[in-house]
């Protein structure tokens, strides 16, 4: 009877309160549920989800039967070695290997403009061999299509700069002597896996003339170095986006052509040229009917006819397909020349 009797007049109590102010009640309920909420919440839930990845992560590292870390260590080094690709990295946004395909379709349709008459071939580094991405072309639009698939460019395994620089070296070969050969290389690993001594075909680059430029996306590498210094060409390493593409735009403008000196030595003069038989084609306006062209093979009715052949092509600069001819415009010839010979220096009157 006393329970019960406590127990009623508990309850009469809190009535007469909840009536007489309803927001204080409303306060203890609310107090009384977060209350009962933080009990049941868990101790270990994580802020973030990539914080799991580090609970206990000691615990991973297991020492051996002496009491050594050392076999552990070298596990997860053996283990980063196979399985890491370093163009994947995140410390450029998004990755190294998504801003360097965007950097290179930038870089190359400045490179055609200030290079109209140049050619450009695409060599990829991929699990320890050199693939041919895009064949040597003068067509900017062809070269842009040879990167365009990401899911055939994914990066794997570990890179070979001998098998590139080789495989690059081989495609130069058949270019008259009054070229400048360059390759570029964009190098974001700190690791090369290599059939053979690099420093051979070092040798044969220089005696080739080839220069190599070397745009690295982690660290110095003394040999990528080397490649640059003994061939005349450029290193840098990216500090961050901006920097990467500084470097990489900065190797647009072709290289200046060095004088030879004679046996003699009285004097200089510039390396024998080989004449370059090019055309000027005829452009169709876009009310001419439409016809295929020799390049795609779709029915166009603007374009350009070859001054040769007379077969249609879309673009130019480019390479006729039948009979091999370099088409070019008066613009792309004027640029080039612009080039060969650069206006002299300011000098203040």
């Amino acid at each position: 009877m006393n329970i019960d009797s406590e127990s009623d007049a508990y309850v009469s109590e809190d009535d007469v309160d909840l009536s007489r102010n309803k927001g204080k009640g409303k306060a203890k309920t609310t107090d009384k549920r977060k209350k009962d909420k933080a009990k049941r919440k868990p101790k270990d839930v994580q802020a973030y989800t990539w914080e799991a990845n580090y609970t206990r992560s000691w615990d991973t590292v297991q020492e051996d039967e002496a009491g050594s870390l050392q076999g552990a260590v070298e596990d997860w080094i053996a283990r980063g070695r196979h399985l890491s690709t370093a163009m994947m990295d995140r410390d450029m946004r998004p990755t190294r290997f998504g801003l360097t395909l965007q950097y290179a379709r930038e870089f190359i349709l400045e490179w055609f403009d200030q290079n109209p008459l140049g050619q450009m071939g695409v060599v990829g580094m991929r699990a320890g061999v050199g693939e041919r991405i895009g064949e040597l072309s003068g067509n900017p639009q062809d070269v842009l299509k040879a990167i365009s698939d990401r899911h055939k460019l994914e990066p794997n395994g570990e890179p070979s700069l001998q098998n590139a620089i080789e495989m690059a070296r081989n495609t130069m070969n058949h270019l008259p002597t009054h070229s400048s050969r360059e390759i570029l290389i964009i190098f974001g690993s700190l690791t090369t896996c290599d059939p053979g001594n690099i420093h051979d075909t070092l040798d044969e680059c220089m005696k080739n003339k080839i220069r190599i430029s070397v745009v690295a996306l982690a660290a110095e590498m003394k040999i990528c170095r080397e490649l640059c210094d003994k061939t005349g060409g450029q290193f840098g390493v990216a500090l961050n986006e901006g920097h990467f593409k500084d470097l990489l735009f900065e190797l647009v403008p072709p290289p200046a052509q060095r004088a030879i000196s004679r046996v003699n030595g009285a004097g200089a003069t510039n390396p024998a040229a080989d004449l370059m038989m090019m055309g000027f084609p005829t452009r169709l306006p876009e009310s001419s009917p439409p016809t295929l062209c020799v390049c795609h093979s779709e029915l166009k009715s603007d374009g350009f006819l070859c001054p040769r052949c007379l077969s249609k092509v879309c673009d130019v600069p480019t390479d006729c397909d039948v009979c091999g001819l370099m088409i070019v415009s008066s613009p792309h010839l004027a640029r080039s020349y612009h080039h060969l010979f650069p206006v002299k220096p300011f000098v203040a009157m």
